[in-house]
């Protein structure tokens, strides 16, 4: 293979470049994927373009496994769809909104709603933000408070599931990336042991309560409490909670409970048979996780026939929308299994690994990709995207010096995610706004502060993990965590709810 040097890095330097000047991540990566067609065929861009969608996109979808992946991805968002549209989810919020007598447990059981329905990050503001924001007006807890918890539990809980469209979105980079560098463990094995490791988005989660324990805000959150508490009652919510119930009170909780109960029980099943039958690959993860969406989705149809007599081609329409939502991110993932196999026959690996190698520790490589890939994804507002181009990088690389792998790959989401959880065009910040009824630019500037902080302590974890090489670091970080908000909630923080 001719060795292409410095050059091999141009086209996933250019993919980070185009991604952060452009915010467009189908551009970037169709250039990148251009470009190092341009440099395999000698600069022609006629056979350059053949190659393109030859040899990178027509090969990459026709990959059994990628094919598997890109089925199960619209499984998964025609189940979504037709879980948002019964209404059920909304049915099993507003129950919990009923246990709520004091601003302590209305910001807990918004955090709780949130942890419940892990599903979809997208539709987790718009299910539960309407439905708490007359109780939080009532108690007198700011709109950006909700909104924050919002974005708190959105992002963060679907990265750590493995059963969602985030997980089968992870494993498919993982799974490329692994085969490139010739590691054959299953994708799954590795997103589980990565999950100790994903330290923004555990502790993300944690700050959450750690903040309400601690009765306090701080920073621009501290003085939108302030504003908001000095404000005169205009509209305490009643009407709009009384608007809300009256909505939902003849949505049986059965249209949430019975499909999500039977899409967990199944995966549990298929799961279990195969791992007795020591024959846990990929795709049989694949194949549990499609069957047991598309199982779960038929009971919904069925359900809201039933109860609310939804014809069954209407739901089958409902699905296919569903579906038709997660072709922009199967053409990024086809992109960044083109950018990396071009990447592979490029050599940039092994060049970064010399040119890494010579300067940096391994143990400090995640703490590095960390930074990365929050820049890359502040910049673009996509995790997703920023996942797709530094997964391509950032194994090979770990692999090449021997730095910690699970740790690396942790690094890879948590940046990412830290990234999409400050950017102001992260749709994301932009839902929880909305769920909210919250001036956006209001939800990131009171939310920055909090996840700046989280960020840094996590940043600080993935270096001592580096060093010391220990999952026990993760609780050490929590402990940090912890005494950190506790120390300057109570120096410069504003007591905003009692109760």
């Amino acid at each position: 293979m001719p060795d292409y040097g410095l050059l091999s890095l141009l086209p996933p330097v250019l993919t980070v470049i185009l991604a952060i000047w452009t915010r467009n991540i189908l551009i970037s990566l169709s250039l990148g994927v251009f470009v190092g067609s341009m440099i395999l065929t000698s600069y022609n861009p006629f056979l350059a373009t053949l190659d393109m969608i030859e040899s990178r996109i027509f090969v990459q979808i026709s990959v059994p496994s990628n094919i598997q992946i890109i089925f199960t991805m619209m499984a998964i968002g025609g189940f979504i769809k037709l879980l948002e549209v019964s209404g059920g989810a909304k049915a099993f919020a507003r129950g919990i909104t009923r246990f709520i007598s004091n601003g302590v447990r209305a910001q807990f059981s918004t955090w709780v709603s949130g942890l419940l329905i892990f599903f979809t990050d997208s539709g987790n503001a718009l299910i539960i933000g309407p439905l708490f924001r007359p109780i939080f007006a009532e108690l007198k807890i700011c709109r950006e408070k909700l909104a924050y918890i919002l974005d708190s539990t959105a992002s963060p809980v679907c990265i750590l599931m493995p059963f969602i469209g985030w997980g089968a979105y992870i494993m498919g980079l993982i799974e490329q990336a692994y085969g490139d560098a010739g590691l054959t463990e299953p994708a799954l094995n590795v997103l589980l042991n990565v999950l100790p490791y994903q330290f923004y988005a555990i502790f993300t989660l944690a700050a959450v309560p750690f903040i309400i324990i601690s009765g306090r805000d701080f920073g621009p959150m501290a003085k939108a409490q302030q504003k908001f508490q000095a404000l005169e009652p205009v509209d305490n919510g009643q009407e709009e909670a009384a608007q809300a119930s009256g909505d939902l009170q003849s949505t049986p909780l059965s249209l949430f409970i019975i499909p999500l109960g039977l899409l967990l029980g199944t995966i549990a099943v298929l799961l279990s048979y195969f791992a007795l039958q020591d024959d846990l690959s990929s795709i049989h993860v694949r194949s549990t996780m499609t069957i047991a969406y598309v199982a779960a989705a038929v009971a919904s149809a069925y359900l809201m026939h039933r109860f609310q007599q939804v014809s069954f081609d209407d739901s089958l329409g409902n699905f296919v929308k569903g579906a038709e939502r997660m072709v922009f991110v199967v053409i990024i993932l086809i992109l960044a299994w083109s950018l990396s196999s071009v990447i592979k026959d490029l050599g940039t690996a092994q060049t970064l690994s010399a040119l890494v190698g010579e300067d940096v520790s391994p143990a400090f490589l995640p703490a590095i990709v960390f930074v990365l890939g929050a820049v890359i994804s502040i910049a673009t507002g996509s995790s997703w995207g920023t996942f797709a181009i530094l997964m391509t990088l950032a194994i090979p690389v770990a692999v090449a010096i021997g730095a910690p792998l699970y740790l690396t790959i942790g690094a890879v989401l948590s940046g990412g995610l830290f990234g999409d959880h400050t950017s102001p065009i992260s749709d994301t910040t932009v839902l929880s706004s909305v769920g909210a009824d919250c001036p956006h630019i209001d939800h990131v500037s009171t939310q920055f502060y909090y996840a700046l902080l989280v960020g840094t302590v996590a940043f600080m974890t993935f270096i001592a993990a580096g060093v010391l090489g220990s999952m026990l670091v993760g609780v050490a970080g929590l402990a940090v965590l912890f005494a950190a908000i506790q120390i300057i909630s109570r120096r410069f923080g504003y007591r905003a709810v009692i109760g």
